[in-house]
Formats: structure tokens, sequence, C-alpha cells
């Protein structure tokens, strides 16, 4: 049964190794948020100072890993957790007076044209970013050159061309699933708007092996064996890393 141990990773993720995974697992809203972000911030150039937007924080890992690792000013946004909650997180974490937590809709951001030098997102933007209007509206936050980087659930290949959602992931996430595309569709999705240069689109690296470990890790840590997280287990083993990953795209406001 795979254990607390099995999430850490030195050699793969060397920054998110350092985190008690106990802490990670108590802030639990989806697949492991810091391998996503560590993965994702290699493209992203952030530096100590920057003024950062975590979109879709959830209950706090990203931004405190932000905070910590890059010395930059967080925000983090999110609507589904209370802004309260989050800031404990952070304040607990030593990181209170960098990261602010903000509870606000993606669609209605509440920040000043120009304000952010990145955007980051990890296991939300799949929920608003593919409508075409959207990614226009969120870079107008971005100052000219910030970057934008998100992680988001992602197949392999494109849902219209496997002439509907498979089964197995069907059963565990229904609809949803029209969401999670493809890097190459992301990069078309964002280029084509004139707006942005993408500089980086693709999965992360054994991104099945790890949703599946931090999903066993999981079930093993709750009493949720026939739950969401059994459910999750089942797509992941009957995929057999055939069609499931994360996408990873970062692009630069021109």
């Amino acid at each position: 049964m795979a254990s607390l141990d099995d999430l850490v990773r030195p050699s793969e993720y060397p920054r998110s190794s350092t985190y008690d995974p106990a802490w990670v697992v108590s802030l639990d809203m989806g697949p492991h948020p810091l391998w996503l972000l560590e993965d994702l911030c290699r493209d992203l150039t952030l530096e100590a100072g920057m003024r950062v937007l975590d979109l879709g924080s959830g209950r706090g890992a990203t931004s405190v890993f932000l905070a910590r690792e890059f010395g930059v000013e967080v925000f983090a946004a999110d609507l589904w957790v209370e802004a309260g909650d989050a800031q404990r997180v952070f304040d607990d974490a030593g990181v209170g007076e960098r990261v602010h937590a903000v509870r606000t809709d993606a669609r209605s951001l509440p920040f000043a044209p120009g304000y952010f030098d990145a955007v980051v997102s990890v296991d939300a933007f799949e929920y608003f970013g593919t409508d075409v209007h959207y990614l226009p509206y969120l870079i107008s936050f971005l100052k000219p050159g910030g970057r934008v980087g998100v992680a988001t659930p992602s197949l392999t290949k494109e849902v219209a061309g496997l002439g509907g959602i498979p089964d197995h992931v069907a059963r565990c996430v229904g609809w949803e699933a029209l969401a999670w595309h493809t890097p190459d569709w992301w990069r078309a999705h964002w280029e084509l708007t004139g707006l942005v240069e993408v500089v980086s689109a693709r999965h992360q690296p054994g991104a099945w092996e790890s949703w599946l470990l931090w999903s066993r890790v999981l079930q093993s840590c709750t009493d949720d064996a026939e739950g969401a997280i059994g459910t999750s287990i089942d797509m992941l083993e009957a995929d057999g890393g055939d069609l499931l990953s994360f996408a990873l795209v970062v692009a630069r406001k021109l």
C-alpha cells in the first residue's frame, strides 16, 4: 500500500520533497499540487520581489510554495475556500506577510490592469480557461512581458478525435473531460489570439504515474476507498497511462 514516504521524490521534485507530505495531504484538493507547480515553474522564470497571482489556489499549498521557493509576493485567489481559512495556512507556514488570500471568482478579479508579473494556475484552469474570451481577460492583469502558466488535466488525444469521452474517464468525471485538452490544443487556443507567445506546451513527465501514486496515498490516509478517490484510482488504473496526463503550458504576454 502506498504511504506518505512515497511522496518524497527528490530526484524528480527536489523542492517539493522538502515539504512535509502530511501537510500537503492535509491541503488536498486534487493531484499533487507541488509536483505540478515545481515542474511548471521551470518555464516561468520567477524572481524575488515579483507579484504573482495564484489563480484557483485552493487551500494554499501552491501559494506557500511560491512565496518560500521564489521570494515572490502572492495573491492567492480562490472561489471555494474562505479567505480566512487560507490566510491561517499562510500565517502558520510563516509566509503570511507575503501571501494574501482573496476569495473571488476567476471571471471577476478585483485587481488593477497590469498588476502582476506572473499568473499561475494549478489544476483549476480547466474550469474557466477554455472560454475564448478568458485569456484576453486574464492577461489584462499582466504587465507586458509577464508570463502565465497553467497545469491542467489533459488527455493525450482530443476527445473529438476519440469519438467521445472514453468510458473509464466518463465514469469518473463525465462531461467535464471535455475541458481536458492536449498541450497542442492549448498552444493554438492561446497563440491564435495574437496576444501571447507560447514558450512551452508539454505534458508533465510521468503524469499518469504521479497522479495514481498521489491518489493511492490519499486513499491510504482516508476512509474514502469507495468514494471520489477510489473512483479516481479506478479511472487511472483502467487507463494504464494511455490517455490521462497533465498539460503544462506557459506563455509570455506580447
